[in-house]
């Protein structure tokens, strides 16, 4: 991995120490509008428990808090997490956010508890792409949704996102394009 590709996984990829929280700074930003986009798509309820993987800043689950009965949300950047709890910190008080700091191949969560699932920017860095879809549909009930929605620079490639979809157990997967942003849904059969 050369020296730029290392300054950029410690800014956006895994972000830690100073480096992390200016990267968090700039992701807040950029990330905000695919952000909200993708919680359109999932057509988020009142009554809906959703999980986000790989929050980030917390943009998505402040959004996400303003719409859902309850969010819950895990990244494996310890900066991340104090940045989202900063963000979200009124909603954390209140019971409706709840931030963890861990894997998407590790969900500290019961079989069938959600509702919904996003992961915004986030699963071009996952170890196993299609261990953490797994893992999300495990999270999820039957009829649940997921939507996995990139930026145009996230690095992700549109081509082979609803094979994997198709191969973690998802069905009526499909990809719809907004601007340079993208998202592929799914759901739990």
């Amino acid at each position: 991995m050369s020296v730029t590709d290392q300054i950029l996984m410690r800014m956006f990829g895994r972000p830690r120490g100073l480096l992390g929280r200016c990267g968090g700074i700039i992701m807040a930003r950029t990330n905000n509008d695919c952000a909200g986009w993708v919680i359109e798509l999932l057509e988020v309820q009142p009554n809906d428990r959703v999980l986000e993987v790989g929050f980030g800043p917390g943009v998505g689950i402040k959004r996400l808090s303003e719409v859902a009965a309850h969010v819950t949300g895990i990244d494996q950047s310890s900066e991340m997490v104090v940045q989202a709890k900063a963000r979200n910190a009124n909603a954390i008080k209140s019971g409706g956010v709840e931030l963890h700091n861990g894997s998407v191949e590790s969900l500290p969560f019961a079989d069938s508890s959600l509702d919904k699932a996003m992961a915004v920017n986030s699963m071009q860095i996952w170890p196993d792409a299609l261990d953490g879809l797994r893992e999300m549909r495990r999270v999820l009930r039957s009829r649940g949704t997921i939507a996995l929605g990139f930026t145009p620079y996230s690095g992700q490639r549109k081509e082979g996102l609803i094979d994997k979809l198709i191969a973690a157990g998802f069905t009526k997967a499909h990809l719809s394009e907004k601007g340079g942003n993208f998202c592929a849904l799914a759901t739990k059969p």
